[in-house]
This record gives C-alpha cells, structure tokens and sequence, in this order.
C-alpha cells in the first residue's frame, strides 16, 4: 500500500513538473510596462502591420493579398469584422464564401501572418453605417454606440457568436489573433458612454479569457481619448503624415504612461465622396514618417495596405454640413492598389521596413494580369415601373404615409414609391421635400415619363405636371448609411411627408425591390420578350435597365469597366453586384471587375440599372486600367 501511494506521489510530482514546463514554453503575448514594449514568448517585440478587409476583397485574392503584404515585411495584418457583413437580416448568421472569417485567419496563418483582430461591434471603415446592422433602426428611439438596453442586447448576441469562433484563433490557443480591439475610435462619437465600453469589456473578457490583451484605438486629441479609453484597455492613438509624430506620443503617454507606443492607423492615403477630388498622399511622406516611427521603437499599423472595393450597397457615407456618399472604389491611394497590384508605395514602405527587420527573400508576387475586353453594346429591357412583377414578386405594401426602408425591412438598394395626383397639374408645380426627407435619392415619373429627381441635403424642390389620376412613381436609392459622427442613425426611403403645390401626397403603395435577386437568378437574360432593339435613337431618361453580353474569348482577367457618358447607377456582372458608377460626378469612372467572376467559355451577362439617362450609343467599354480621378482630369 506504501508502495502504491510513492507512486501516486512521484507520478503527480512528474505531472507537476511535465504540465509545469509545458506553461514556462507556452505561447504568450503581453505588455511589459517597465522596459515599454510588447511580449511575444518572453521577447520584446514589434509590429509592423498593414489593413486589409476581407469583405472588401473577392475569397479567391486573398491568399495573393496577403502573401504580397509578408513579402513587403509585414508580420502582422489588421482586420475588422463588419457585423452587418454577417448578420444582415437579424438572427441570421452568414460566416460562408466571401464571409468565412475563420477561412481568411487561417489563410493569415498559414502566410506567417499575426493578426490584430478589431471585431467592433462599431468599426466605421467607410462602410455602411460602420458595420452596424440596419435592423437595429427598427427600435426607433435607439440610441446606438451606448449602455441603451436594446442596442446592447444585440450586441452581446452577436459577440456570443462572434467571440467563440475567434478564440480559437487567439494566439495563446495557438492561433495568430495577438490582440483585440474593443469599439472603434469611441472618443468621436458624442455619447462618450464609459458604461458601454465597461460592458464591452466584460463581453470581451468573458468570451476571450481574462488574459487576452484588448486596446483601444482613439484620434489624436484629449477629447477622444478621453472618451474611448478605459481602465483594462490598452489606449492606442492613430494619425497620419500631417501629424507630429512626438505631440502624437506625447498624448498616447498621457493617457498610458508606460507601456509600448502605437500608431494604430497611419494613414498611406485616404477615401473619396462622390463630387472629391481623388484623394492621394506622397509616397515620400508615409515612407520617411513610417521610418521616423520605427526608429523610436513605435509600432505601427498601416491604414490602409490594400482598400478593395465597396461591392454591392456596402459604401458609408459622411454627413458634416451635407450627406456624402462614399464611392465604389476603396482604392484608398494604398500600397497595394484595389486590383491588389504593387506600387512605388508598396516598394519604398518595403525599403524602410528592410532597415529595422529581416524580410523575406524572393520575389514580390506581381500584378494580377488584366485585359481589355473592348466595347460592349447594350439594349433596353425597360423602365422599372414595367417591370414590377418581377422585382418585387411580393407586391406592393399599401400605407396612408410613406414608408421607410427599415419600416419595410428591406434595408438596402431601392424601393419604389407608388400614388397619383391629386389634381391636374397643367402648370410645373413644384413637389417640395419640406423637412428634407429623402434619404437620399428620388427619382420622379409620372406615367413611366421621367420628370426629375430630388437629392438629400441639395436638390429639395423639382416641378410636375400632369392629370389627376396621373401615376407617381417614386424610386428611391439608399446610397449607403453614414459610417461616422453622430448621424448614424441614418433611415432611409421617403421619411417624411412630400407636398405637391398645396397637397400632402398619400395613399402610397410602396414596392419593396429584390433586383439582385432577379438578377442572380439570370434575369433579364432569361426572359428575351424584354429584349429591344440593339440600337434605338433616343436614349430613355430616368430609371432604365439594360443588357449585354460579353463574349468569351478564353481569358479570364481582371478588367475594368468604364461607363462613358452614362450618368449614375449599378452594374451587375453574371450576378454579382459590382456596385455604383456615377461618372457625371466623379472623381471614380471605372469599376473594378475580378477576372474570376468572368467566364473563359459561356456569355457573360451584364445588366445596367442607369437612374438618369443613357447615352445614344449605349456603349460600354472594358479597359485593362482603372481611372479614379475623373474629376482631377476634367478640372
């Protein structure tokens, strides 16, 4: 029996000892405080990390994106998680395809890529609404980005789906997530709620583990910091080459006396507004402020290191004095393009990074080959008060008032609006948006004839004329939800009544509009009774679809796709929603198109929803290069 128990005893003091090597040896990342730097196993480390946004790249780039940004000497990536991107309709959870998080950190992984995961739940990112899912907009009185019981009731079910798929991928679980940002930039947005970021904390730390090391990131001024960091929170600031690198620090130190300095954006370039000048920042001021950084032993995350594309409706907006949508493109000027192709950027960022790292041997993947397909003619289907049937299959919704795209749970893309006049109109009679309620585009026709549009913010008052019993239509375009400030509970559709000379419009039947459904379902090019003539002299005006094809010629390469002389619209390429072209604006006149989405042997179908007017030619061209600076050109 003595015997027995020496033998318990020496195999528990093995197992002792075994388990106690096995934690001295086990994967860590922390900060030391006394010596200012990060711990990586024990060892000080620093990062040099690049944005990059899955959910802005096609699945199939995203081996290509992330092997070009290890070759520049990267060793980390930064990454948000857009909660609308994967819960667009509420309680329905989409992590598949283009939206398979845990398929992109692996793909980090297996490139020699850590991770500094920023999951939100807000992440602004120039994105719709900053991430946020449209649905919360049906409690009307909510007050998002704060403690309000409904807003944080949903997030906390989205982290509890959210939050246990990434702990796998955390670092000290052998993983590559290193650290993980709780909210983003808080200290702009006015609520400035320490009991939110108290319960995202907790959230945090509940699903992650108490070890787990969460930051914040925050603007360069007092007030934001004030307002978006929080005790158990490392605060980080963010900042760009107009920026004096030592004040920046010097208010990062304030607020984290000791502990490592970090830059959580450095800006390589910026975004465009329909109506900008393209934006652009010299490539000799990111890369001698980058090298300025480093050499104080700062580490640094570059925002952005390829921007990708707003596909489909996911473009944000601004709102300050006027609404301002954000363009198709988020090329953002970084160092790999929005085709993924390196730049000089990317070359002298790689040259600076040389001085303070090893970085991979061998060559710089290339460019993604691109071709020009040439010009495509298109052909009317028809106006889109025809074709009702097919793009809103459920019918109308009939209501005294107008209502708004949230109210009709579509939250996204267009709807149409549907009553008629209320007297005769033989004289232009001005319909007047009175409290500026349409968010954020109408376009107007009575009897399918268009008549004109209103705009949010600029275009208030258009004439009519017409019969009584005449057919308003109203379409109306959500051109994507404010992404940042405190305008973020941003509705859209007609929210408020239109007055038309001295009458209230009403008795509305309001369509909800499923177009990338028809269209992912082969429509129009499935139903050739819709088919015009390939040539007709006069374009039509207002909301007009049109199809084409483009041939196959065996290749399938990236290309990009100008529509000159149209004016504002959507374009959809066997299926897939490419997003908005509004070239009469600019400063963006070409879409991007990744060569996998095209066909080396079958017809690849197009389909153009133009809201103003085509030109007579009907043409459109694919070009082997991108133009984003339309308005720079013709100024």
């Amino acid at each position: 029996m003595a015997m027995k128990i020496l033998l318990f005893v020496a195999v528990k003091l093995l197992c002792l000892a075994v388990s106690g090597n096995l934690v001295s040896g086990e994967r860590s990342f922390s900060i030391d405080y006394k010596n200012n730097y990060f711990l990586k196993d024990g060892k000080p480390f620093q990062y040099i990390s690049g944005s990059i946004h899955y959910s802005r790249i096609p699945p199939y780039y995203w081996k290509d994106r992330l092997v070009k940004m290890y070759m520049t000497g990267l060793n980390a990536v930064q990454v948000y998680v857009p909660w609308n991107f994967h819960e667009s309709v509420q309680g329905v959870h989409n992590f598949t395809g283009d939206r398979d998080l845990e398929h992109f950190l692996d793909l980090a992984n297996q490139t020699g890529l850590l991770v500094i995961l920023r999951p939100g739940p807000y992440i602004c990112a120039e994105w719709e609404m900053g991430g946020l899912p449209a649905w919360l907009l049906q409690k009307p009185n909510i007050i998002l980005r704060s403690a309000d019981p409904d807003y944080l009731q949903a997030v906390s079910n989205w982290m509890a789906v959210l939050l246990p798929k990434v702990k796998r991928w955390l670092y000290t679980k052998g993983g590559n997530i290193i650290m993980v940002q709780v909210e983003n930039e808080y200290g702009s947005y006015y609520a400035c709620d320490y009991n939110y970021m108290r319960h995202l904390r907790t959230l945090f730390h509940f699903f992650l583990g108490e070890d787990t090391l969460l930051f914040t990131t925050d603007g360069n001024t007092d007030k934001e910091m004030t307002c978006g960091t929080l005790e158990g929170l490392y605060a980080t600031v963010d900042f760009g080459t107009d920026t004096n690198i030592t004040q920046a620090f010097n208010r990062q130190r304030r607020f984290e006396p000791r502990g490592p300095l970090v830059n959580s954006e450095f800006y390589t370039g910026w975004l465009d507004h329909w109506g900008d000048q393209h934006a652009a920042v010299d490539t000799q001021k990111v890369s001698r402020m980058l090298e300025d950084m480093l050499i104080t032993g700062a580490n640094v995350n570059m925002y952005m290191f390829e921007g990708g594309t707003n596909f489909g409706y996911w473009n944000g907006a601004d709102h300050d004095n006027r609404f301002r949508s954000v363009v198709t493109s988020y090329d953002y000027d970084a160092p790999l393009s929005e085709a993924g192709d390196p730049t000089e950027k990317l070359l002298a960022i790689r040259d600076v990074i040389k001085q303070f790292r090893d970085i991979p041997s061998g060559p710089m993947p290339p460019a993604t080959p691109k071709f020009a397909y040439g010009f495509v003619i298109l052909r009317k289907v028809g106006n889109i008060s025809s074709l009702l049937n097919i793009l809103s299959p459920s019918g109308p919704v009939q209501s005294q008032y107008p209502l708004t795209f949230e109210e009709m749970k579509q939250y996204y893309g267009y709807m149409l609006y549907r009553t008629t006049l209320p007297r005769d109109l033989s004289e232009p009679t001005p319909l007047i948006s009175p409290l500026n309620g349409v968010h954020d585009r109408a376009y107007v026709s009575v009897n399918g004839v268009f008549q004109g549009l209103l705009e949010r913010d600029t275009v208030l008052v258009m004439n009519v004329t017409g019969q009584q019993g005449d057919t308003v239509d109203i379409l109306v375009e959500n051109m994507g939800r404010v992404n940042f400030g405190s305008k973020i509970n941003d509705y859209k559709g007609i929210l408020s009544n239109l007055i038309l000379g001295k009458d209230v419009l009403s008795d509305w039947k309001i369509y909800p509009l499923d177009i990338d459904g028809a269209i992912a379902g082969g429509w129009p090019h499935t139903e050739r009774q819709h088919a015009f003539p390939v040539l007709h002299k006069e374009p039509s005006a207002g909301p007009v679809f049109y199809m084409g094809t483009l041939q196959p010629n065996g290749v399938a390469w990236d290309t990009f796709l100008k529509l000159n002389e149209w004016t504002k619209g959507q374009v959809w390429i066997n299926g897939v929603n490419l997003g908005r072209y509004w070239p009469a604006r600019g400063p963006q006149l070409t879409l991007y198109i990744p060569g996998p989405l095209l066909s080396t042997t079958q017809p690849n179908n197009i389909v153009v929803l133009e809201l103003e007017r085509a030109p007579e030619h009907l043409r459109v061209l694919f070009m082997d290069q991108p133009q984003l600076n339309g308005t720079a050109e013709k100024s």
